[in-house]
């Protein structure tokens, strides 16, 4: 561990130990801590240390990732492991050879003692020159010790950073890079309880697909989906361990009626009808394989298909016209009444039901007639004649007027799915796959 001072505990270490050395092998030299393009400051002979540069540690950088949980408590010591870059300057009287001298003695010394140890920081620590902001400094206690390595730099290298310093004469110099030096934020993280059984679990992955949304119909009979249908999803890798079905929102468990899910590797069934919560509109539905793992087991999410759609339709029961009332306008006579359509699933207030009427056996000489209405909305004001669709409910009266005499085929929407005329199914009869008409309202 080391504080926020640990940079600065590096130099002063360094400028004691070469103070000690250069001093003895050059008499007078003196180991400062200078600007280089600071000139007028700069003693006599010796070697001014200045620090140029500091880079993330590319070895060590991502040591401490990651340092909080989810919700942000901290769970170990945030660290950054730095590299320290020093330029050395040797200065001294050149017909003397001192600054040669002088980079002799320091080459020597950070070759057969590159490492910073414990002893060096404590001694430096306890020298007056930097005890009074450096006191607190633990970089002594920090776990791998700073080395010390020279840098190879190019002439042009070493132009590029002298040229840093405006208007200063290169001077004899030599580049060493400190590493690694870390430096920790002061906080007590909160620690886990130790584990005390692992486990570990290999799977190979899994790929399942849904390829064909269907129902159970035969094939003469209309292939729409119904809440009385049995829902057949086919595709590949459909079984698994715990095998389930979402469908909107609900989640289908496996082998747990109702409903019963069929479950083969290649094909998944299981009927509608015990699923009143859904209603008519287009449904989502998809295959998810969980795993039971952990002591004690649970479900835990495994592989998922993909999500595919289908339509359910809603089947109705008509009422006869209620209220039944005519007018004649320029001429022709026109109906209105109150028709009461009963829905399987129910309908619910935030969907949109729409009433389509069709006209049966309409004259060669004309286009058949048809109309819409629109289901009453909740806008505040219901009347007694058109109330707004409740939050959950299986019927809906709709008020229709404007209706020439005849008879109609009855449907309705709901979201865009709409409800199947009954159709003839009998493989004998001559009116098969034909429409029989039915429901339907008859004016007058």
């Amino acid at each position: 561990m080391s504080n926020y001072l640990a940079v600065a505990t590096v130099t002063a270490t360094l400028q004691r130990e070469l103070q000690s050395v250069i001093g003895t092998d050059v008499p007078g030299a003196t180991a400062f801590m200078h600007r280089p393009d600071a000139p007028a400051n700069m003693p006599g002979a010796g070697v001014n240390i200045f620090l140029y540069q500091i880079a993330p540690n590319a070895a060590l950088r991502n040591v401490d990732l990651p340092t909080r949980d989810s919700d942000g408590p901290a769970r170990q010591r945030p660290k950054a492991v730095l590299d320290l870059y020093y330029l050395m300057s040797f200065y001294g009287k050149e017909n003397r050879l001192e600054p040669q001298r002088v980079l002799g003695s320091v080459v020597r010394h950070l070759h057969s003692h590159p490492l910073l140890t414990q002893q060096m920081i404590r001694d430096a620590l306890a020298d007056k020159a930097y005890s009074a902001y450096l006191a607190a400094s633990n970089l002594a206690d920090a776990i791998e010790p700073v080395r010390f390595t020279p840098l190879g730099l190019s002439l042009e290298e070493l132009s590029k950073l002298w040229s840093v310093f405006f208007q200063t004469p290169y001077t004899l110099s030599a580049a060493y890079r400190a590493s690694f030096v870390l430096v920790e934020e002061e906080l007590t993280p909160q620690s886990a309880l130790p584990v005390l059984q692992r486990q570990a679990y290999v799977l190979p992955f899994n790929q399942l697909v849904i390829e064909q949304v269907s129902s159970d119909t035969p094939p003469e009979a209309d292939p729409r989906i119904t809440l009385s249908s049995t829902l057949v999803l086919k595709g590949r890798g459909l079984k698994g361990p715990l095998t389930f079905v979402r469908l909107g929102d609900l989640e289908l468990p496996p082998q747990t009626p109702p409903p019963d899910l069929t479950v083969s590797n290649t094909q998944i069934s299981f009927p509608l009808a015990t699923l009143t919560t859904l209603r008519a509109g287009v449904q989502a539905v998809q295959v998810v394989h969980k795993l039971r793992m952990g002591n004690p087991a649970a479900d835990h999410r495994g592989f998922e298909s993909n999500v595919a759609a289908f339509v359910l339709h809603p089947t109705i029961t008509v009422s006869d016209p209620a209220g039944v009332s005519q007018k004649k306008v320029n001429g022709v006579t026109l109906f209105a009444a109150t028709i009461t359509v009963k829905f399987v699933p129910n309908v619910d207030k935030s969907q949109r039901v729409t009433l389509l009427l069709n006209e049966l056996n309409a004259p060669n000489t004309r286009p058949s007639h048809d109309y819409s209405f629109a289901a009453p909305k909740d806008n505040g004001i219901p009347t007694p004649s058109t109330p707004p669709i409740p939050l959950d409910t299986p019927t809906i009266a709709f008020a229709i007027s404007g209706l020439l005499a005849g008879d109609y085929v009855v449907r309705v929407q709901v979201d865009g799915a709409e409800s199947l005329p009954d159709t003839d199914t009998d493989k004998n009869s001559p009116s098969f796959r034909q429409y029989l008409g039915t429901p339907k309202v008859s004016f007058p």
